[in-house]
């Protein structure tokens, strides 16, 4: 099971170790207003007010645009500044926007300074067609399927839809936006810019009933991350599949082995959907790769809000089962498994050096180290020390979670270097904007 674990995780938005050596102008040590996510987050929110109440709206539905311009709020945090945008950049794939920190922690602070998660950002692009977290049972084995953030808690039982139910928990997160209740986020939205198009779209009398407001600002949010504009379907693989685009050799390689040798469809279908529907590149499931533990990651150190400190294990799926009467009895076959995240987007970046971070923890820095990792993982060595070699070369270092590793699809995929290079020319393929900037 060949799993990019990209995207992100139960605390959506978080950032890099707390270092003066660490700072940089566009890091998170910058103020809001100098920040490049910020910056381009207050950008498309104005962009979008500024469209009024016409028919158009760039071709979004009310309510999608209603959920955009709440996605790209940065009002709607304490203090104000934490957009989700600021999280899930467009220009990225939705994921984690700045250079710096997905370069060591992978994390991205919160609204209060110095308040960091334990997670990097998943991407919020084709997260909506989840299905509501369930257990399935296939051929006598059984599996957790769905949900939402890495761990699946955001199961979508509550509102239908885990998009959803995953839009209601960073305006009250402590280490995200930090809002103190349902009812300022409530108030922010009612008396703010776009007020009347929030009484508009779920009635005059929507911002009387808190609860149901505050569902109904999450609800407005999936519905923008289910619109054309976030799941755009726009990649030079999805060309091809319409008969508008050739894939070069390398890559038409890459997609053979993707689909044979290497097993990555095992758990990224590549397959239409039943109805015809594009591939979405996962199917929902959960696996633990073995990914080792990102050192830099600052939440070993955010003693307020992790007790175990330098101590804690990511747990993933387990832990949130472990939170449920009713499948906690399963939660030790699930410790250590993680969310299968779409592999659209994979490669999206606003310019080739960009760098982006891979895995639930971030661990990973490119396409090639990761490919690198699940075809070599048990070949390899186990590096006994940080000193002992170079990961990837001369080793790799012990897994985060020793339990439940996946080792029948994963591991030693006895892949050459030419075709792990195949396979990331093919990912590479995923990335949406390929019809609007790319010329054939």
């Amino acid at each position: 099971m060949f799993v990019l674990l990209l995207m992100g995780g139960p605390l959506a938005c978080e950032v890099a170790p707390s270092s003066e050596s660490l700072v940089h102008p566009g890091s998170r040590d910058a103020t809001p207003s100098e920040r490049p996510e910020d910056v381009q987050a207050s950008a498309i929110f104005e962009a979008t007010l500024a469209q009024g109440d016409s028919a158009e709206h760039g071709g979004l539905k009310r309510v999608e645009r209603l959920g955009k311009l709440l996605f790209f709020d940065r009002r709607l945090s304490e203090p104000m500044g934490q957009a989700c945008a600021v999280c899930h950049g467009p220009e990225v794939g939705w994921t984690g926007p700045d250079m710096f920190i997905n370069l060591t922690g992978s994390v991205y602070e919160g609204a209060v300074r110095g308040r960091f998660g334990n997670r990097k950002p998943p991407s919020s692009a084709y997260a909506t067609p989840a299905p509501v977290f369930h257990l399935r049972t296939t051929s006598g084995v059984a599996e957790f399927v769905g949900g939402n953030f890495w761990d699946g808690r955001a199961t979508g039982e509550d509102l239908g839809n885990p998009a959803a139910d995953q839009a209601r928990g960073p305006f009250l997160n402590p280490v995200e936006q930090n809002n103190p209740s349902k009812a300022a986020v409530v108030g922010k939205v009612c008396r703010g810019p776009y007020g009347d198009l929030f009484r508009a779209v779920y009635g005059a009398s929507i911002c009387g009933d808190v609860p149901r407001a505050y569902d109904s600002i999450a609800r407005a949010i999936a519905a923008y991350e289910g619109s054309s504009e976030v799941n755009a379907f726009s990649s030079k693989y999805d060309a091809w599949l319409a008969g508008r685009a050739s894939l070069t050799p390398q890559e038409a390689w890459g997609l053979r082995l993707f689909e044979g040798k290497a097993n990555c469809d095992n758990c990224h279908t590549s397959q239409r959907g039943p109805h015809g529907e594009p591939p979405l590149f996962t199917d929902y499931t959960f696996e633990n790769l073995g990914v080792p533990r990102n050192l830099f990651n600052p939440w070993y150190w955010e003693f307020q809000f992790n007790p175990d400190g330098p101590f804690w294990v990511d747990l993933g799926l387990g832990a949130f089962l472990q939170t449920r009467e009713e499948w906690a009895s399963r939660a030790r076959a699930n410790l250590g498994r993680v969310k299968i995240p779409t592999l659209r987007n994979v490669d999206k970046r606003p310019y080739p050096g960009f760098v982006k971070a891979y895995t639930h923890n971030g661990y990973f820095k490119s396409l090639e180290s990761l490919v690198h990792f699940y075809n070599t993982r048990d070949v390899l060595p186990v590096c006994l020390t940080v000193t002992q070699g170079t990961p990837g070369v001369d080793c790799w270092p012990v897994p985060e979670v020793g339990l439940n590793i996946n080792t029948t699809e994963v591991g030693n995929l006895r892949l050459s270097p030419q075709e792990e290079q195949a396979i990331v020319a093919f990912l590479r393929t995923l990335s949406d904007g390929y019809i609007r900037h790319t010329v054939e």
